[in-house]
């Protein structure tokens, strides 16, 4: 027996076709949910004052090798609850129909979902551009995450550290599975309070590897006891590093001694250089007169008051943590300085002439700079002159 198609049968059920027309290579199916009441989502009361109405653009499945957009007309009520801290709510579909926010019916999001299982990602992106289902390969993988089903498994071995809302301004706390690399939760704060009480609900955590804050392995040392706490391998290497830089900067005094490069000639440095050197010296005088007073006994407020620097630049020279190596700019000339010697051993001295050739070989930088190189060449050469004279 032949039955009549209808247009309804063409939609997910519970919903009514208002129009059906071609927009381009879609077809664009208007239509409405058949009840006339909604419930609130938050108290249930059911409503039927109608606010207002809306419009959403769904895609469905595809027909007769064109893509489907349902244009749903979606209503607003409003609850008349008393205590319902909500006012006006949207009309909710089934959830084998729409969900609430989606893009995608839910049949067709089960055909999604059933592609990047069988295909993956890229390949099943090919194929339903085929099949009129226009989904990336993003999409296709966010699908199959959302449905895949959390692990039921205890945490045993978890990662802390912090974790940023919004750079320099606001931090919070993310909790991994290290055994199956997966963020586990993110909490609001970075107090040690929050961290102990999430901590204190899984009692089957054995491993935490945490930073270098105390926060957290306090929070740790409460909360499990029983747990051990380490370090993981980044923290391990920012902490060698940091510890190994530490130790550099404390002896460069000392290193510059050892391989002869305390003395500085100023004769041979260009006018940036001698800027820089310049402001070097004055840091060097700065340095020694912070020492000198610490060493004499006074205290960090006075030797703030005194020299009218800032406590913090007091606290790192006394620890010898202050940068004070003389630092020359980087030149543009680096990578042809070879040329430039055999071209000076050939016999070439002329700056400009030097300039010209280089630009021939691709040099970018101006005349002043190839300019001060040949007039320090110059200048050290002389200066070695001199000295083999009075030696």
């Amino acid at each position: 027996m032949q039955q009549a198609l209808h247009r309804s049968s063409l939609v997910p059920r519970g919903l009514v076709v208002e129009s059906a027309y071609y927009e381009g290579d879609k077809a664009v199916i208007e239509i409405r949910a058949s009840g006339s009441v909604g419930l609130c989502p938050l108290c249930g009361t059911v409503s039927r004052r109608v606010h207002s109405r809306y419009r959403r653009r769904v895609t469905d499945l595809p027909l007769s090798g064109r893509i489907v957009q349902l244009l749903v007309v979606a209503r607003r009520f409003r609850c008349d609850a008393v205590l319902c801290g909500r006012q006006i709510f949207t009309e909710r579909f089934d959830e084998g129909v729409l969900a609430p926010s989606a893009r995608r019916t839910a049949r067709l999001d089960s055909i999604v979902h059933h592609l990047g299982l069988a295909l993956g990602g890229r390949p099943a992106a090919g194929f339903a551009k085929r099949l009129m289902l226009p989904v990336s390969k993003d999409t296709l993988l966010r699908v199959v995450r959302r449905r895949s089903r959390p692990p039921a498994d205890p945490l045993r071995i978890i990662g802390i550290d912090d974790w940023a809302w919004r750079r320099n301004h606001r931090y919070a706390s993310i909790i991994c599975n290290l055994e199956r690399r997966r963020v586990v939760t993110l909490l609001p704060d970075r107090e040690p309070a929050t961290a102990q009480a999430w901590l204190a609900a899984h009692p089957t955590i054995a491993i935490v590897a945490r930073d270098r804050g105390g926060g957290y392995g306090e929070a740790a040392a409460k909360a499990l006891p029983h747990a051990v706490q380490v370090a993981d391998r980044w923290h391990l290497m920012e902490n060698a590093s940091r510890a190994y830089l530490d130790a550099v900067r404390k002896s460069m005094r000392q290193i510059r001694s050892a391989i002869g490069a305390t003395t500085i000639n100023p004769e041979l440095l260009t006018a940036a250089e001698r800027l820089q050197y310049e402001g070097y010296l004055r840091r060097e005088e700065a340095n020694a007169t912070i020492l000198s007073l610490s060493k004499g006994g006074t205290p960090i407020k006075q030797i703030v008051r005194q020299t009218g620097h800032s406590r913090g630049l007091v606290r790192q020279v006394i620890r010898g943590e202050r940068h004070d190596v003389f630092r020359t700019r980087e030149s543009s000339l680096d990578q042809h300085l070879p040329w430039l010697d055999d071209q000076w051993a050939a016999g070439c001295r002329n700056g400009a002439e030097l300039w010209r050739r280089l630009r021939a070989r691709g040099f970018r930088g101006s005349l002043r700079v190839v300019g001060e190189w040949t007039t320090r060449r110059r200048r050290a050469e002389k200066t070695d002159v001199e000295t083999l004279h009075r030696i």
